[in-house]
């Protein structure tokens, strides 16, 4: 996840009582001043209490769960487990947490779908301290009996609200069943639906809460335009965007067979194309999202899997060739752009029967989407 931040803070993360050899990690990272979340859950947090954090992604998340695991765990024999609900998230998640235990003899080890078990299974033999892992991949190591976790002295839930929506509930609460008592809990969330308030008042002890952004705040740095089109010129229109556009581009499609039109109409236009959707193998998302980063691939198609799970930092514009499904998911692929202090764009597609859609995304916004003169 992006950790964005600003400078010329008198007290920065020397403020939130970090050690000093974390501090030096942090500096040497390029990390001068904390984001909102992680002002007001490090300090929380390094006391072991739980919190409960509301904020959109893109805020500072993995830092502000990250430092306090790392110094709560540090020395100890003690682990912490971090639920994700994405494998690019958890990918993302890892790189992190690697990056701000270096000096601390701490492993890391990410346990997610289309990598072989037995692999990790003997990557978890080597007994990592910080494990990442999505839901449904878990559960298969706790059934192989490939992990313990009466060790567990962390755990984290981030994007909580999303792995509900994937369907991970029970997965999440067979997990839960077998952590230690005695341990932190932190859960992350864009929403707060019920189901996130049942858990945490039957997981969590006294935790709490902080709200930083919720999702229905339009983001301050994105310019957003909406573009009313027949279904049949979308393909035209899409291709005048691209061209009109420079940098980087993001496009969304609804589904997986979608996705794969779209990128491959896109390469046959002689644009660089990649694609990400659940059709992919984890080698052929990570060498697209590799690529769109590095900028071997100039545009990549996404579907919703990749809404949460993209740290790329100056992503130019975001296109929603589909309207999403909820206003939540609109939240969160804008929320692509527009990151670290950057400004972003984003257009939206809609066709004349999808009104109703529009509305609502406009009624969580509070605000109405502008309609695009130059693409009508």
């Amino acid at each position: 996840m992006s950790e964005s931040f600003t400078k010329n803070s008198k007290a920065g993360f020397a403020g939130l009582g970090l050690s000093p050899r974390q501090l030096d990690v942090v500096r040497s990272l390029g990390f001068t001043t904390p984001t909102p979340i992680q002002k007001q859950a490090v300090p929380v947090a390094l006391k072991g209490t739980d919190v409960m954090g509301i904020a959109q992604t893109g805020t500072g998340k993995t830092l502000a769960f990250g430092l306090p695991i790392i110094e709560r765990i540090s020395d100890t024999k003690k682990s912490a487990l971090i639920l994700v609900p994405t494998r690019e998230l958890a990918l993302q998640v890892e790189a992190t947490m690697r990056k701000i235990a270096m000096g601390t003899g701490l492993r890391t080890v990410v346990l997610i779908g289309g990598v072989p078990l037995e692999r990790q299974s003997k990557a978890l033999r080597a007994s990592p301290q910080i494990v990442i892992a999505t839901p449904g991949r878990m559960i298969d190591h706790m059934q192989r009996r490939s992990i313990r976790l009466d060790s567990v002295n962390v755990v984290v839930l981030d994007e909580a609200d999303r792995m509900l929506d994937m369907g991970f509930l029970p997965n999440i609460k067979q997990i839960l069943q077998q952590v230690p008592d005695r341990r932190q809990m932190m859960l992350f969330s864009a929403t707060m639906p019920r189901e996130i308030a049942d858990i945490a008042k039957r997981w969590m002890r006294d935790p709490i809460r902080i709200d930083i952004d919720h999702v229905g705040s339009t983001p301050r740095l994105i310019n957003q335009e909406l573009v009313i089109v027949e279904k049949e010129r979308k393909g035209g229109i899409l291709a005048q965007l691209l061209n009109d556009h420079e940098g980087p581009i993001l496009v969304f499609s609804r589904t997986r067979h979608g996705a794969r039109k779209v990128a491959k109409t896109l390469r046959n236009q002689g644009h660089s194309a990649a694609e990400i959707h659940s059709d992919r193998t984890m080698s052929q998302r990570r060498i697209a999202l590799d690529g769109f980063k590095s900028g071997t691939y100039r545009v990549l198609v996404a579907t919703d899997i990749a809404a949460r799970g993209i740290d790329v930092k100056q992503i130019s514009l975001v296109i929603n060739y589909d309207m999403p499904a909820t206003p939540e998911d609109y939240f969160h692929r804008i929320g692509r752009t527009g990151r670290a202090g950057h400004t972003g764009k984003a257009i939206t597609l809609a066709t004349p029967d999808q009104n109703a859609d529009v509305r609502e995304i406009q009624r969580a916004m509070k605000e109405p989407l502008i309609r695009s003169k130059q693409y009508a």
